[in-house]
């Protein structure tokens, strides 16, 4: 276990582009999520009508350059872990939420993945499915827009969309054991990314009525996601062990990002401060568990920062592959450290990126910075947290720190002239609550940085 897990940024589409390819996603300029030109006239329509504090910013001019969303995704000439296990003759699948693009070479089937079971709605059940139990978010934009164009289905290997058969979770768990079994005598590499606990808030019933001691109907509902998800995990043990293939597999459980503000519940992230769509801990510090009986101690636990990045190396390295040499790769191969073999930190520096809002990690020390998006021509807002002294980030430290803050400002100042122009802009910049979800109102002197898109 990692206990201090990161992700690769604080949103769903960076974060997963950086853990397929081993690489700041800012590098070939994925930096923005992909979203839908609807999506954006939703946000523009629920601020006109009833404005919020403080204000949500959209540009409508970068809205309708947009693509569509299909076309918004990770280009086709970046190298994945999963055409490097190819390069092995591993069998590899993709189940589940894909957000790198659904058309040409931005599709898992031309992104190293033999076969993709994709996600191609939102919902995890028809919304008026007796088996299901919704919970939607009153007022919230993000949970307005997926309620507003969410689906049901699912698409394979590019073919026409179909109605999946159950809870989505349950079936894309189902789907995680059929590739189990139908290569149990080859090896494979199974990249299986649930779209739950995401929102819209939906679970099955049977999950829901069993959990009534939770008297909240929307955490109640949520927890109720968790508990499929767990039950995912389960499946998926009890195939390897009943095929034989526990010992000499290695998983590796983690998230895209932290839990998010706009699911409205307060303690999501509990100790951490910060959700989804912020650099504060609580937005992209997240689980990391990895199992291989056969090659890593039981009970082994670690404090080092570790990275979405190093996921593409470790695994590269479980299977004996080689890593390209013709770029700039950012991760480390963990796979000594797992082992014994090698002591201390794989990290000196970290970095997160999108747009202004900008993160650098530097042995303990973490600096964020972003625009003050709501007043004009003010200085950017920048925090300086000493995490080993302040793992939750309560205490600001900017002032007392001018040398700390000139080197990690340098540190951050170079990455940045390092990355690549975004493929997309942002059209939506919008104030994230630091200290309290979303569907809570904003006090004077609540902390809060913007996200854009």
């Amino acid at each position: 276990r990692f206990n201090n897990g990161y992700a690769a940024n604080a949103v769903c589409t960076s974060s997963r582009a950086s853990l397929l390819t081993g690489r700041y996603s800012t590098r070939f300029g994925v930096e923005y999520t992909p979203i839908y030109k609807t999506g954006v006239r939703i946000f523009n329509w629920m601020e006109e009508l009833n404005p919020s504090t403080p204000p949500v910013l959209i540009d409508m001019d970068i809205a309708a350059s947009l693509p569509p969303i299909e076309d918004l995704g990770m280009p086709g000439e970046e190298i994945t872990i999963g055409e490097v296990l190819q390069q092995q003759d591993y069998y590899t699948a993709h189940i589940g939420k894909w957000h790198l693009g659904s058309v040409g070479d931005m599709r898992p089937e031309n992104q190293g993945f033999d076969d993709s079971l994709s996600m191609k709605g939102l919902f995890y059940l028809p919304p008026d499915h007796p088996d299901v139990v919704n919970a939607k978010i009153p007022g919230d934009s993000i949970d307005s827009m997926v309620w507003a164009v969410g689906s049901y289905e699912v698409q394979w290997n590019g073919g026409p969309p179909f109605e999946p058969k159950g809870y989505l979770t349950d079936y894309f768990s189902d789907a995680a054991v059929d590739v189990i079994e139908a290569n149990r005598h080859r090896p494979f590499f199974l990249y299986l990314a649930h779209w739950g606990p995401h929102n819209p808030v939906q679970a099955s019933r049977e999950d829901y009525d069993a959990l009534s001691h939770i008297k909240d109907h929307r955490l109640r509902t949520y927890a109720a996601m968790l508990r499929a998800l767990d039950r995912s995990v389960e499946k998926i043990e009890a195939s390897l062990q009943e095929n034989g293939l526990s010992d000499n597999t290695l998983i590796i459980f983690t998230s895209d990002n932290g839990g998010a503000g706009y699911l409205g519940l307060t303690d999501l992230n509990k100790p951490y401060r910060g959700w989804k769509l912020s650099h504060f801990e609580g937005g992209t510090h997240v689980p990391y568990i990895a199992k291989w009986p056969a090659q890593i101690e039981a009970g082994q636990s670690s404090d080092e920062a570790i990275h979405h990045i190093d996921m593409f190396h470790t695994i590269a390295a479980a299977a004996g592959a080689s890593v390209p040499t013709d770029r700039q790769l950012d991760g480390v191969n963990l796979l000594p450290f797992m082992q014994g073999e090698q002591t201390g930190a794989p990290h000196k520096t970290l970095f997160w990126h999108t747009g202004h809002q900008q993160t650098v990690w530097h042995q303990g020390w973490k600096m964020i910075r972003a625009e003050q998006s709501d007043k004009p021509g003010a200085d950017p807002i920048v925090f300086l947290f000493d995490l080993n002294n302040d793992p939750t980030e309560q205490n600001n430290v900017i002032a007392q720190q001018p040398e700390k803050t000139a080197e990690l400002t340098a540190l951050l100042d170079a990455h940045h002239a390092q990355q690549a122009t975004p493929l997309w802009g942002s059209a939506v910049n919008a104030p994230q609550l630091i200290d309290k979800p979303t569907n809570h109102p904003y006090e004077e002197g609540d902390t809060y940085l913007y996200w854009p898109n």
